[in-house]
C-alpha cells in the first residue's frame, strides 16, 4: 500500500524558514509529478508548488521567490523549503504525488495526511 508521510511543519515567526518533507513508501514502479498544496481555515485548498520527475518546478505567484520545491528520486521524497514566511502562509500543507503502480502508464493520485504550518509572532 502506497503512503505519503509528511514532516517538518510547526510554528515559526514571520520572516523565518521551515522545510517540509514528504516521503512515499510502499510498492510502486515510479513517481510522476509531486507537489505541495495548502488549505487555510475557511479557504479553498490551493496549489503551492509542483515538480516533475525530471525536476521542472512551478509555483503559485504568492510564493515565488520565497519557496523552493525539490525532490530526491532515489528516496522517493519531495521537499518544500519555505523562506521569508508570512502570517498568510499559515495553513495545513499536504503533499501530492502521481504514482505508477506498475509498468503501465496509468498513475494514481495520492495525498499525505497534512502538516500544520503556523506563522505568528
Amino acid at each position: 500500500q502506497v503512503q505519503l508521510v509528511e514532516s517538518g511543519g510547526g510554528l515559526v515567526q514571520p520572516g523565518g524558514s521551515l522545510r517540509l518533507s514528504c516521503a512515499a513508501s510502499g510498492s510502486f514502479f515510479s513517481i510522476n509529478a509531486m507537489g505541495w498544496y495548502r488549505q487555510a481555515p475557511g479557504k479553498q485548498r490551493e496549489l503551492v508548488a509542483t515538480i516533475t520527475s525530471d525536476g521542472r518546478a512551478d509555483y503559485a505567484d504568492s510564493v515565488k521567490g520565497r519557496f523552493s520545491i525539490s525532490r530526491d528520486n532515489a528516496k522517493s521524497t519531495v521537499y518544500l523549503q519555505m523562506n521569508s514566511l508570512k502570517p498568510e502562509d499559515t495553513a495545513v500543507y499536504s503533499c501530492n504525488a502521481k504514482i505508477r503502480p506498475g509498468i503501465s502508464i496509468i498513475a494514481y493520485e495520492y495525498w499525505g495526511q497534512g502538516t500544520q504550518v503556523t506563522v505568528s509572532s
